[in-house]
């Protein structure tokens, strides 16, 4: 019997669907949908796979993180996601664009067996318009959100019973044994970082605010490092927390919604992000207080990664339309675990691309399954290692090329 299709629901109906078939999900006291990942609580970067097809061959930096997936082992990981979604109870489809300048837009379809991953992509992502629904037509990228079923570990290319396989050339992302939700996310990331470059734009893991006189910062860093605190100031207008874009007339955010880091969440210090956790946000492993459902943010019982996610509408100040002009400065946000760095450093476009390119970090205890329970000094080139299609010197020339055009400073 096929599934019953619920496409497009609004965010109120994807929660009362979650709060109707998935077992864990609950509201929060303030009305967030509560939901659970389960085993995998953060990415999974060993189990990621790039389809090695000749349109992308020789641009892709093949090595620990894009590792090979042949195109029939590819096709035999769709065959197991699409059949179990064909065979489940309800399938939740969504229509959502990437990307706020409409020149670079691409129409993004998910198909889950999850509500909680239809809402946390509507969040993400930027939800049509009626008027753009109607005239929507065929996605340029689709994603098989199937994390529930295990890939078979016996496909040749793959090592595990988890699998999340990006094909190019069908434009195609399929899950397979993972329900985080951050995958499809940064499944969007890695295809702008291919996409992009093609167009001479560079595509950016970094945060972005503009201030009132039109002064744009953006600033770089891995997950966990600060982005999303220090992008959403008071006293700015945020663009976005994660990805964006620096074409040849400005920054603009990938996406429609933020996701934060939720353990230790201050209410006093970061209250424009505590403020947006709210009805129609997705608190991700997060622990709740059972009679009130107010969030411990401090909890870390499930999980160091626990997560939120929420539309920019939910941020006071936040630009409805994510594009602003060239930054003026550009931050390096670096966890340095040994405390051997300047707390702050102007650097010069020499030393900037040197250390855009290096990468010098640490990894932050959780955002990665599997990963450490404590910071460990890493080298993650362009602060944003993990998502990396082309080698790190290619976005370190576009980098400085754009800085020097545009007379942006660098800080550490």
């Amino acid at each position: 019997m096929p599934p019953t299709i619920h496409r497009n629901l609004l965010s109120p109906e994807l929660v009362q669907w979650a709060l109707k078939i998935e077992k864990d999900s609950r509201l929060t006291a303030r009305g967030a949908l509560a939901v659970m990942s389960y085993a995998k609580t953060g990415r999974s970067p060993l189990d990621k796979r790039i389809v090695d097809t000749d349109d992308v061959r020789e641009n892709v930096d093949w090595g620990k993180v894009n590792m090979k997936l042949s195109e029939e082992s590819f096709a035999r990981v769709r065959k197991i996601a699409k059949e179990f979604l064909d065979t489940r109870e309800h399938l939740f489809v969504v229509d959502c664009f990437a990307g706020h300048d409409e020149r670079y837009r691409l129409k993004v379809r998910v198909f889950t067996t999850r509500p909680y991953h239809a809402l946390f992509m509507r969040d993400m992502l930027i939800v049509p318009t009626p008027e753009e629904l109607a005239t929507f037509g065929e996605p340029d990228y689709v994603i098989y959100n199937a994390g529930e079923c295990k890939a078979d570990p016996s496909i040749p290319g793959l090592t595990s019973t988890t699998c999340v396989a990006l094909n190019f050339k069908t434009r195609e992302q399929v899950i397979l044994g993972t329900e985080y939700a951050g995958e499809m996310k940064k499944g969007i990331l890695t295809v702008m970082f291919e996409l992009m470059p093609q167009m001479n734009h560079l595509c950016m893991h970094a945060s972005a605010n503009v201030g009132k006189q039109g002064d744009v910062t953006v600033f770089f860093g891995l997950s966990g490092t600060g982005k999303t605190t220090l992008s959403a100031d008071p006293h700015r207008n945020l663009i976005g927390d994660d990805e964006h874009v620096w074409t040849d007339r400005g920054v603009f955010n990938i996406e429609g919604g933020c996701y934060a880091k939720a353990i230790g969440l201050n209410p006093k210090t970061e209250k424009d992000i505590y403020d947006a956790v709210r009805f129609g946000a997705v608190a991700e492993n997060c622990v709740l207080d059972k009679r009130t459902g107010e969030i411990d943010f401090y909890d870390e019982s499930i999980c160091k990664n626990t997560r939120v996610a929420y539309p920019l509408s939910h941020i006071e100040g936040a630009l409805s339309k994510a594009i602003a002009g060239h930054p003026k400065n550009v931050i390096f946000l670096t966890n340095d675990a040994f405390g051997v760095m300047p707390p702050v450093a102007r650097l010069t476009s020499a030393q900037a691309m040197f250390w855009f390119v290096m990468g010098y970090t640490a990894n932050v205890p959780g955002v990665e399954a599997g990963g450490t329970r404590t910071a460990r000094p890493i080298f993650s080139s362009c602060f944003g290692g993990p998502f990396l299609v082309r080698h790190a010197t290619f976005y370190g020339e576009q980098l400085a090329e754009k800085m020097q055009k545009h007379n942006s400073r660098v800080w550490l």
